[in-house]
């Protein structure tokens, strides 16, 4: 099965075979839970779930490490929300982070890296606790702090599906933008703020190395509305650098949070592309 399939087929299975993932559906997002860990396992990973509480309930995160071998106390954490609000299946949201998370453990599967790479699929990073304490990445970023480990990193996949060749298919919260940026949504955005300006430049360049995917990058304080929208504002909070990679969500994608984001609205073929330009960058930072 070549990438973009193996792509098609996770995002349909969450989006479509589970369908929508709210924090009310337990059992829903226990399913979406065991079939990560299902994959990350057969891709030759040990698997552990970090439980946490939300009112009253116990959610997991989902956790799979490419331990380094000459380094493996130096981290980089990957990341996706295989959660979505109650309007959607959520294909795009967040049904192809997930699936990126888990095309990028299958691409490094094998391969021998110096520093640690962690996979973690967050249960919880929609409403109710969206930008909050009560977000499953912030119980794990927490949980690295608390253990005061060696967090070089943390890069989030948040919506890569979307893409669009038609002219003016891209917005920006400012008009400004529209002079310095891209009009027409055919390319992929890596954001971060502004503390990550240096982290974001070295994961983009070794990006662009292995993918004519066009790619823009962005650091930029949270004036700029929807620069930390995901689970890299978590680990900001306990001061690491961190970046998301995204289609740029409700400035393109007319589907954002409705029943009509569905697997049959995203470009697998160009998924495929940031999953193999990430991948490079994860094995250029685990071996730099």
């Amino acid at each position: 099965m070549d990438k973009a399939d193996y792509l098609h087929q996770v995002v349909t299975m969450l989006a479509a075979g589970i369908g929508a993932r709210t924090y009310q559906d337990r059992e829903k997002l226990g399913k979406a839970a065991d079939y990560i860990a299902d994959q990350f396992t057969s891709f030759g990973y040990e698997v552990a779930k970090q439980p946490f509480l939300f009112r009253g309930n116990t959610y997991h995160n989902v956790v799979a490490e490419h331990k380094g071998t000459a380094s493996p106390e130096k981290l980089l954490v990957v990341g996706a929300h295989y959660d979505s609000v109650s309007t959607t299946p959520g294909a795009d949201d967040n049904a192809s982070g997930v699936a990126g998370l888990l095309g990028l453990a299958q691409a490094l599967s094998g391969m021998k890296l110096e520093k640690t790479i962690r996979f973690v699929a967050f249960a919880l990073e929609e409403w109710p606790v969206y930008r909050s304490r009560n977000m499953a990445s912030y119980h794990y970023a927490r949980s690295l702090k608390d253990k005061n480990e060696q967090v070089e990193g943390m890069i989030c996949l948040e919506m890569l599906g979307y893409f669009s060749n038609a002219k003016g298919s891209q917005h920006y919260p400012f008009p400004l933008m529209n002079r310095m940026f891209p009009k027409t949504g055919n390319f992929i955005a890596l954001v971060g703020n502004v503390r990550s300006r240096a982290f974001t430049a070295k994961i983009a360049a070794s990006f662009k190395k292995a993918t004519d995917l066009p790619a823009v990058t962005l650091n930029a304080p949270a004036i700029v509305v929807g620069i930390d929208f995901s689970d890299h504002w978590s680990f900001n909070k306990f001061g690491y650098s961190a970046l998301m990679v995204t289609d740029t969500a409700f400035y393109r994608n007319p589907h954002y949070h409705q029943p009509t984001d569905l697997p049959e609205t995203l470009d697998y073929g160009r998924m495929a592309e940031v999953v193999h330009g990430l991948a490079r960058s994860l094995e250029e930072w685990g071996n730099g």
